[in-house]
């Protein structure tokens, strides 16, 4: 049976001139879509802070990803468990370039990587939800005052990065804390987009399915046999898992002038798995 294969070019997805020389602050920049993400941008003209995680990735890495992308890239350090470290780390930001235009709340941690946060299962569940939940909300509130505190009046535009599973629906075996974080950044951005419906505050999430990432890698299909690891990818929409780049290029796209139109919208990118959850344990196709 044939795929439907990933588009091999999507760095051109959105031509906007006035993306050119806009300032992103990416967290979650040395992952897979967050990697992608910078990379895409800067394509595109747009300056990029990128963040890591304080103590669980190597700053060095993170410089010399910034350092190798041909663009104006920066490298900061974050812990989204600390309203400190979000405060410092955006108001850094916004000192580089003396301005944030596009926030990408990329950042997260899975069922797989939020082991390294604590040896309980009630450990890792508060620091699921202290990451996703909490983190990207203290982002969104830094974000805002930091602007208010510079008396920046100029449209901008909030990315929150969800997830099929809890941000669009429910999964049978997703991890409760996982989809419970989801569900709150999607009703985070519901509410702060409608505190905004009247100024150049753009809200918007994104709630990809199945990405081909080391985050999935490390939370399924490492566990997987290789039969096993097939017959789930040939289940999932298309028979294949999304790339890193699709997601980027619709934040691209968020970012640019043509998304207004979306704001408040929590968008299913999961290529089907939203409409079609059972695929996640349906009998692959035949063929």
């Amino acid at each position: 049976m044939n795929r439907v294969a990933a588009t091999d070019d999507l760095r051109a997805v959105v031509h906007d001139p006035s993306l050119v020389g806009k300032v992103a602050l990416v967290s979650g920049g040395l992952g897979g879509v967050g990697r992608e993400t910078v990379k895409t941008m800067a394509a595109h003209g747009i300056r990029v802070i990128l963040t890591y995680a304080d103590g669980f990735e190597a700053p060095e890495d993170a410089r010399s990803f910034a350092d190798s992308i041909d663009g104006d890239v920066h490298a900061l350090a974050l812990n989204l468990m600390e309203r400190g470290s979000i405060e410092r780390c955006m108001k850094d930001a916004f000192d580089i370039f003396g301005q944030v235009d596009i926030l990408v709340n990329n950042a997260a941690v899975g069922s797989a990587t939020v082991t390294a946060y604590g040896e309980t299962p009630g450990e890792q569940d508060r620091a699921m939800l202290m990451i996703n939940a909490d983190g990207t909300l203290g982002m969104v509130q830094a974000f805002l005052g930091e602007r208010a505190a510079r008396k920046i009046d100029a449209p901008c535009k909030i990315i929150n990065l969800s997830s099929v599973g809890g941000g669009t629906t429910q999964i049978p075996g997703f991890r409760l804390s996982d989809g419970m974080s989801k569900s709150a950044i999607a009703f985070l951005t519901r509410a702060l987009a409608a505190e905004h419906v009247h100024d150049g505050v753009d809200v918007f999430a994104i709630s990809p399915g199945a990405i081909n990432t080391r985050m999935l890698r490390a939370s399924t299909l490492d566990r997987m046999g290789d039969d096993e690891r097939r017959r789930y990818i040939e289940r999932m929409p298309k028979g294949r898992l999304i790339e890193p780049s699709e997601i980027a290029a619709i934040i691209v796209f968020l970012s640019s002038r043509y998304s207004t139109a979306l704001h408040g919208s929590v968008i299913d990118a999961s290529m089907g798995l939203g409409v079609r959850p059972g695929l996640a344990s349906e009998p692959a196709p035949a063929g």
